[in-house]
């Protein structure tokens, strides 16, 4: 089968409220479940969340349960959060910037290793997901929410 190219992508939203106040939200990825569209279950295998850690995932979309294994590559404070999706090769991340008024703009991103799909995500997504187009639609509405959710529980806190 030949490898087929996807894009990566991204979404950022601005939050009113400095870095710290995003981060310590943002690092208890056990709340992942309730931002994210697709997260269903997490498991974590190291804590506290650093360089390292490795989740143990469950992600639901309609009637298609699959798991995944990720591990946390980067953990800066304040700054930025990614972890590569074990199988896929999926790095997610979340970039936090300070803004002039006092806010922080986040970003969340996409990326495939070598911006190639896997044969496995292929399958996987042609099966179960409606095809590769269609789940990256899905993913990233679902990154807008997710950062819609992040900025309701920052600025209520």
């Amino acid at each position: 089968m030949p490898r087929t190219y996807v894009a990566p992508f991204e979404a950022s939203i601005e939050i009113d409220a400095p870095p710290s106040a995003v981060w310590e939200v943002l690092a208890d990825q056990r709340r992942m479940a309730a931002f994210s569209a697709e997260t269903y279950k997490q498991g974590f295998i190291g804590t506290p969340l650093r360089k390292g850690t490795v989740s143990v995932n469950l992600n639901k979309r309609k009637a298609a349960l699959w798991p995944t294994v990720s591990r946390y590559v980067e953990v800066v404070p304040e700054r930025r959060l990614a972890f590569r999706v074990i199988g896929p090769g999926a790095t997610w991340s979340y970039d936090l910037e300070p803004t002039a008024d006092g806010g922080t703009l986040v970003t969340e991103r996409r990326r495939l290793a070598h911006d190639q799909a896997t044969f496995a995500s292929i399958v996987t997504a042609r099966l179960l997901l409606g095809g590769v187009k269609r789940h990256d639609d899905e993913l990233l509405q679902g990154m807008n929410e997710t950062l819609a959710q992040l900025k309701a529980e920052v600025e209520q806190a």
